[in-house]
C-alpha cells in the first residue's frame, strides 16, 4: 500500500507550510554582544530561514542571530538558531550553496511580526 504520507513531495510540503519571503542580511551576535556580518537570508519563514554563504556551519551548530526586519516593520529580533542542513559549494551544482536554520526559541509575538513582514512581501 502506497502512504502519501510517506512521500517525499508531502514531506517537503509539510516542511515548508508557512509563508516565506527574501531577507536582505543578517548579523551574528558573537561572544562578548559584538555583532558581525553573517550572510544574505533567501527566505524566512516564522519556523527558520535558509542563509546563502559559501562557508555553511555544521548541523546541529547553534548561534543567536541578529534579524532585522525591514518595513513595514521597522523591528529587530534576536532568537537562537540551529543549523539543521547544509550545502556545500559544488561547480557541479545549480543550488545555491548555504544553510537552512530553525529558530530555536523565537517568541510567538516575534513570529506573529515574520508572518505580517513575509505576508506584506508576496508577490
Amino acid at each position: 500500500m502506497n502512504d502519501e504520507s510517506t512521500s517525499p513531495e508531502f514531506q517537503g510540503a509539510q516542511q515548508r507550510k508557512y509563508l516565506r519571503a527574501p531577507m536582505i542580511i543578517l548579523n551574528i551576535i558573537q561572544a562578548g554582544g559584538s555583532k558581525s556580518f553573517f550572510g544574505y537570508g533567501k527566505n524566512i519563514s516564522r519556523g527558520g530561514l535558509f542563509i546563502g554563504t559559501v562557508n555553511p556551519r555544521e548541523p546541529g551548530a547553534r548561534f543567536q542571530l541578529e534579524i532585522p526586519l525591514p518595513a513595514p516593520i521597522l523591528k529587530i529580533l534576536q532568537c537562537q538558531c540551529e543549523v539543521v542542513w547544509n550545502r556545500q559549494f559544488s561547480k557541479k551544482s545549480t543550488l545555491e550553496p548555504g544553510m537552512g536554520l530553525k529558530f530555536v526559541d523565537l517568541n510567538d509575538s516575534d513570529a506573529d511580526l515574520i508572518d505580517r513582514w513575509v505576508c506584506h512581501h508576496q508577490d
